[in-house]
């Protein structure tokens, strides 16, 4: 399997970058192609051990930065490593793409005439999606920043990818669908949430209602639909929590003796939730509803977040994630009057 990555991508490329594609390498035994200026990446390279690793490079000499206006900055720069990466995918030349930079710039990307791989057909607007911990493992959540503003059409869309998603990639066989609102019943939520839910059920489509955002973390549901302003503010809420959670305790267990102690016999448990919160473990989120696997990672992730997101990205082409999806809206989706194609 053959992998672009992003190397000027992160907030501090190309170091984390460039060390998390060798671990993805070492540990998956996948080819990764390093996109980016040659000379920062070889210096990169220069600093590990990577005899035997299938490691190249595809030199790009321009990059998309998080303060640029994404589809501006894409068309101002077709040599930006985001685009040149882009353009290996829909040439074939690899199997998928990993990003840990400007997410709007990697959806840009995707319809740039140097790296147009498109949306799969009957699709509008793709969805950036995240696997979200719970009490009960975890769930999948969808639009968490593509489209702030969204229609029910697209949110319709969304349910159909994120039990694609949840079937063929994270093995779950009947995922329980919820839209995220106000309230739980199906008559609660804005017009969007009640529009949604009838044109879910025209479509045939079951949800087991709503959850609100204080079930989040419950469990409830294994495929959450929001859009992409609600979903990215509930995200970025409860990683402001876990971590708020995290230092706490961190810093009553050093406020007394007693503590220090209780937290030294509690050091296990403390360690195996700190992994279960922490991002990087679940790699990056899916861009579904584009004809390719695409994964967009934090912008401040580190090289075990880098590694984690080769590994989604090797897990969504191993279980053939885009003819999945694609199946799935033919099938479900057909007929239904999907909006304009801005």
């Amino acid at each position: 399997m053959r992998i672009a990555l992003d190397a000027m991508g992160s907030d501090h490329f190309p170091q984390p970058d460039v060390e998390g594609a060798v671990r993805a390498a070492r540990r998956y035994g996948h080819e990764i192609v390093l996109v980016g200026r040659r000379e920062a990446i070889e210096a990169e390279l220069a600093k590990h051990d990577t005899a035997g690793l299938h490691l190249t490079i595809a030199h790009a000499t321009e990059m998309v930065t998080m303060g640029e206006h994404p589809s501006q900055a894409v068309r101002a720069k077709p040599d930006a490593s985001i685009v040149v990466g882009m353009g290996l995918l829909r040439d074939g030349q690899v199997d998928a793409l990993v990003s840990a930079g400007n997410s709007g710039g990697v959806l840009a990307a995707t319809l740039a005439s140097k790296g147009r791989i498109g949306r799969i057909p009957g699709i509008k607007r793709p969805a950036i999606s995240t696997v979200l911990p719970n009490m009960q493992g975890f769930s999948f959540v969808l639009d968490i920043g593509a489209n702030t503003d969204a229609k029910p059409e697209w949110l319709a869309q969304y349910a159909v990818m994120g039990r694609a998603y949840a079937r063929h990639v994270l093995g779950i066989a009947e995922p329980r669908l919820a839209l995220l609102s106000n309230g739980e019943e199906k008559i609660k939520g804005n017009q969007l949430v009640q529009d949604t839910h009838a044109l879910l059920d025209r479509l045939g489509v079951e949800t087991i209602g709503n959850v609100e955002g204080k079930d989040l973390v419950r469990g409830l549901a294994d495929v959450i639909v929001t859009d992409g302003f609600v979903g990215n503010v509930a995200i970025k809420t409860a990683e402001g929590v876990a971590g708020m959670l995290l230092t706490l305790i961190k810093q009553e267990i050093k406020s007394g003796p007693l503590s220090m102690l209780g937290g030294l016999l509690a050091r296990p448990a403390l360690k195996r939730v700190a992994k279960v919160l922490d991002f990087r473990e679940y790699g990056g989120a899916p861009l579904l509803g584009v004809n390719g696997v695409v994964i967009i990672g934090h912008g401040r992730s580190d090289a075990v977040a880098v590694e984690n997101m080769v590994r989604v990205a090797a897990e969504a082409v191993q279980n053939d994630l885009v003819a999945h999806v694609r199946d799935d809206v033919a099938a479900t989706l057909t007929g239904l009057e999907q909006g304009e194609d801005a």
